[in-house]
């Protein structure tokens, strides 16, 4: 299954159902848009690079479906998995230093290889088609740093408030060990935008994981943040990854209301997995990202079949994410996995399937691009979903999602809107993020748009005469 941009009939677009006006206020200003992204930590990268059988003709169609702006998704955000683990069962998130130092004052010992679980090649690939933020997000301190000495199955970093090893502090070595992270991938040609310390620290897994409470988390980002700073300048910190919305919220706020900790972080961030992303997670100038969310391991996928595995259902979560609570990111989980995944693309020796998931996230990140402005959206019909930005190309974007079974129109007044060429692309069971001639027009001050049941109707307005 590929993206595909052909111009397509719209069977019984003209029985349209009663026309809903709305707005889009351009002057409005949201968020700032950062990007759309997803991981392939877990050695997934390695997978894609041929692990498992897959040729390098289709290794090659996999990233381009993930990244391409022009024949995939275009997507914006890399999230890489640091590694922590000294189990051979983990061994895709092996430490990059594995032997514990006399104590935490002196040096570490690093390995590299220069592969990170196919994580340097995959990000060398992205940035062949212009992806320049580049995430990294540690499961685990090294388990010699921590209260159980494990990687696995929680455990917090030794030195943070509430803990009391024998080993003594780890905070600094660990900041220096994350640091070194950034430098080898700086050897590689891979500047990491982005790093944080921590992932789920409130969830507690049998595989590399750390424990945090939100005081713990703070305490943490003190003594880190002008570590990486000092270390690896241009790499800001961001925080905390929690495994809920609402559960990131009291992470958020408490780095917030410390002076010290609150300036070293550039961006806060939280998963959709225990309460999804519905209202903001904070009041900050700073940006906001969801940086980590899927559905159950269903394969295949419907387009609309009322899982939470449905192409559909992920088209409104990106836009509750987007436009009810703030985000300027959405990282799904997995690019491209194994199995009975819930990833947006599959993969089984050597082939590969596209699920409607990846036609969703298209029908957002293939347009609405890095740096881009949310503006206020509204369709006037409470089942049509609408959301719009700016791009900083000076084009416009809308989004409808139809969550009705019957077709509509949406007819939107416009204010400010610098494009009015309408060109629309039809996301839906049979369309995939297709151009549709005649779907969309501007006339008058006003975007016209069919929206058939059940469908995304993402509309770009270039400029040119009215």
């Amino acid at each position: 299954m590929a993206l595909t941009s052909a111009a397509l009939a719209l069977p019984g677009a003209s029985a349209s159902a009663d026309t809903a006006g709305g707005s889009i206020d351009f002057s409005a200003r949201h968020q700032r848009i950062d990007g759309f992204g997803v991981s392939e930590a877990f050695q997934r990268a390695a997978v894609i690079h041929g692990l498992n059988g897959l040729s390098a003709e289709k290794g090659d169609e996999i990233v381009k479906l993930l990244f391409s702006t022009k024949d995939g998704a275009g997507l914006s955000m890399l999230r890489l998995g640091i590694g922590s683990s000294t189990d051979e069962v983990y061994d895709h998130m092996k430490t990059i230093a594995p032997t514990a130092p006399a104590s935490p004052d002196d040096p570490l010992t690093y390995e590299w290889d220069g592969n990170d679980g196919g994580q340097v090649w995959l990000a060398q690939q992205a940035k062949k088609y212009g992806v320049k933020r580049f995430i990294a997000d540690a499961w685990s301190a090294p388990g010699y740093m921590k209260t159980t000495g494990s990687d696995a199955n929680g455990g917090s970093l030794c030195g943070v408030v509430g803990t009391d090893c024998a080993s003594g502090d780890w905070r600094t070595a660990y900041g220096k060990y994350l640091a070194q992270y950034v430098k080898f991938y700086q050897q590689e040609g891979i500047r990491i935008t982005d790093l944080n310390f921590t992932n789920e620290p409130d969830w507690k897994a049998t595989y590399a994981s750390m424990l945090s409470t939100p005081e713990q988390a703070v305490d943490a980002v003190k003594v880190i943040g002008p570590v990486l700073r000092a270390e690896a300048p241009g790499t800001k910190l961001y925080c905390c990854d929690s495994f809920g919305w609402d559960q990131g919220k009291a992470y958020a706020a408490a780095v917030a209301a410390d002076p010290a900790a609150e300036k070293e972080v550039g961006a806060y961030s939280a998963h959709g997995y225990a309460s999804a992303p519905t209202s903001p997670l904070i009041d900050s100038p700073k940006p906001v990202w969801m940086s980590e969310w899927a559905g159950s391991g269903v394969w295949p996928s419907q387009w609309d079949d009322g899982t939470n595995s449905a192409g559909l259902a992920w088209a409104e979560n990106i836009h509750t994410t987007l436009a009810d609570a703030d985000a300027s990111a959405f990282l799904f989980w997995l690019g491209a996995s194994i199995g009975n995944t819930g990833a947006l693309i599959r993969m089984d020796g050597d082939s590969y399937a596209a699920s409607t998931r990846l036609r969703a996230m298209a029908a957002y990140s293939r347009f609405i691009r890095p740096g881009a402005v949310r503006v206020d959206a509204a369709s006037g019909d409470d089942a049509v979903l609408a959301s719009a930005y700016r791009n900083k190309d000076g084009s416009d974007v809308a989004v409808l999602i139809n969550t009705s079974t019957e077709p509509t129109t949406a007819d939107l007044a416009l204010k400010a809107a610098k494009g009015h060429q309408a060109t629309a692309y039809l996301t839906n069971g049979d369309n995939d993020v297709a151009a549709v001639d005649g779907l969309a027009h501007v006339s008058d001050g006003h975007l016209t748009a069919k929206v058939p049941a059940r469908s995304v109707v993402t509309v770009v307005l270039a400029q040119g005469s009215r």
